[in-house]
């Protein structure tokens, strides 16, 4: 089985999510097992193994994240028949350069939605991904 590598597929895919309507999910879990998803507009496939958005709600997302690091994202497009689920590990980054560079390359529109810059960068290390059903990468 492959190593991840994100495809230039996956990053068109995120890149183009809003004006698609096919805005990827974000599932999490609190310490205590509460799940929670969320549509994230600003997915992105940051490098060949990671993806990144901008948390600009502070809600139970972010709270699930900081408690448990572990999520799981999905992205279906049906007009394209595209679909991936990836799990991984968040990193939070309120300040630095790569919160910088996170945040220097989210779409417009989210950023407007957060005109004082308050968000916060999330970094995931992506694990696995599956498509159809079936894993087509893991990390050793």
């Amino acid at each position: 089985m492959p190593e991840i590598a994100l495809t230039d597929e996956m990053r068109e895919a995120f890149a183009n999510s809003i004006t698609t309507g096919a805005v990827p999910l974000v599932a999490t879990a609190s310490s205590d097992g509460i799940p929670d998803m969320a549509f994230k507009a600003s997915i992105m496939v940051w490098d060949a193994d990671h993806v990144a958005f901008w948390e600009r709600a502070h809600g139970m997302t972010l709270r699930s994240m900081q408690e448990n690091p572990n999520v799981c994202l999905l992205y279906r497009n049906a007009a394209t028949r595209q679909a991936w689920k990836m799990w991984g590990v968040a990193q939070l980054l309120s300040d630095g350069d790569i919160r910088q560079a996170i945040m220097d390359k989210t779409i417009q529109i989210e950023l407007d939605r957060d005109p004082d810059r308050k968000g916060i960068a999330v970094l995931i290390r992506i694990d696995k991904v599956s498509a159809g059903g079936q894993v087509i990468m893991e990390r050793a």
